[in-house]
């Protein structure tokens, strides 16, 4: 008997592929995905960042960045749209919320600059080094970029109208936090409709291993689907062929 293949987009018109994945194979159309390029800012792949300052380990980031760089070609040769998300606030921090917000409580970023005053208005502030994104994967022509001010890049922000605006039903996920801002966005686009493919090692989880694995086991169980870098540019490259 053969594997079913979940396909989000049966009215397309162009080529696509099939994309290895957990717990069943998904087709990928390249009009209808996008990767998302979930924060890869100074702030949490390099040292000096908000992530290293606040005492989490940035050191698998350098490996994640080659990964995404990877996808990006891939996505980019067949046609994919790219997204990067942005995590921060206004320089004042009047987006962040103040006490009456949990955020104001659980942004690390936010809890070390106070607990480190030196560290004041460094961290996440649009405009500054923190917020940027990292060198080595700047947008190209075409790109898109989405600021967002929470964990989920749906909240307050433009990502639904920009994604449903051109037609796309299928979200590549890839990025920093996996167990905080990617599956936090893969969990409310799965509310909201889309297909959510986690490309486990294109990601970088902050916190012991075990976090990584709880985040793999949810997307897989429950929220999306599971597949790596190899799969995709195996799954991609027939569509870049015809380009």
């Amino acid at each position: 008997m053969s594997e079913t293949i979940v396909d989000p987009s049966p009215a397309r018109s162009g080529p696509s592929a099939v994309l290895r994945a957990r717990p069943e194979p998904i087709r990928l159309d390249p009009a209808s995905t996008a990767v998302i390029v979930v924060d890869m800012q100074n702030a949490y792949a390099t040292p000096g960042g908000y992530v290293d300052e606040a005492g989490f380990d940035v050191g698998p980031a350098a490996a994640v960045i080659d990964s995404i760089a990877h996808v990006l070609d891939a996505a980019r040769a067949s046609g994919m749209t790219v997204v990067f998300l942005q995590n921060g606030w206004d320089p004042d921090y009047r987006e962040a919320g103040g006490p009456l917000s949990p955020n104001w409580h659980k942004s690390n970023a936010l809890k070390t600059m106070r607990a480190r005053p030196e560290l004041a208005g460094r961290f996440l502030a649009r405009g500054g080094w923190d917020y940027e994104l990292v060198e080595a994967l700047s947008p190209k022509d075409g790109d898109l970029r989405v600021h967002k001010p929470r964990y989920s890049a749906f909240f307050n922000s433009q990502l639904d109208s920009v994604l449903r605006a051109r037609g796309i039903r299928t979200l590549v996920f890839t990025g920093i936090a996996t167990n905080v801002c990617v599956e936090s966005t893969l969990r409310d686009g799965f509310h909201l409709e889309y297909f959510g493919i986690l490309l486990e090692d294109a990601t970088h989880h902050l916190g012991p291993d075990f976090i990584m694995q709880a985040t793999v086991y949810n997307v897989e169980k429950f929220f999306g689907w599971v597949s790596t870098v190899a799969e995709f540019q195996a799954a991609t490259r027939p569509l870049a062929a015809k380009e």
